[in-house]
């Protein structure tokens, strides 16, 4: 009696693949800009009318985030990433126009922000990576 044909292996997504990897490092890129921004806002972010909260609810939603890229196999959290990242960096571009943004007005100086600026680059680059990676897998 003959096996049936085996399917062809597909790569693998836990841990040690480069899926989990490009995971780890999405994961890290937010949760950096999330640290970020709850040490700008204990620093006297919080006393800013609209930006302040946005700051910590940036800070909470990017830790809430970080444990679901890596805890949560779907591309989800990986999109979250992408828009995580990819607002976060808008309202800072804006912020550091003349008009800023709601009365903020911010400089591409000081680590938090450039941390935040690289970690937020981050996000996108390796979330969209993963997802690439993510989808040969499943083909």
């Amino acid at each position: 009696m003959s096996q049936p044909p085996r399917p062809p292996e597909r790569p693998r997504i836990g841990p040690g693949s480069l899926a989990h990897l490009l995971r780890a490092l999405t994961a890290a890129s937010v949760l950096l800009s999330a640290v970020a921004h709850l040490f700008l806002w204990a620093d006297g972010m919080s006393a800013v009318d609209v930006v302040g909260p946005a700051f910590l609810v940036n800070a909470v939603g990017g830790i809430v985030l970080a444990v679901f890229v890596l805890a949560w196999y779907s591309p989800l959290p990986l999109l979250g990433s992408i828009a995580f990242g990819a607002g976060t960096l808008a309202a800072f571009v804006v912020s550091t126009t003349p008009g800023g943004f709601f009365g903020v007005h911010e400089t591409w100086s000081g680590t938090p922000q450039l941390l935040s600026a690289a970690a937020e680059i981050g996000a996108i680059v390796f979330a969209v990576l993963a997802l690439v990676v993510e989808r040969r897998r499943s083909t």
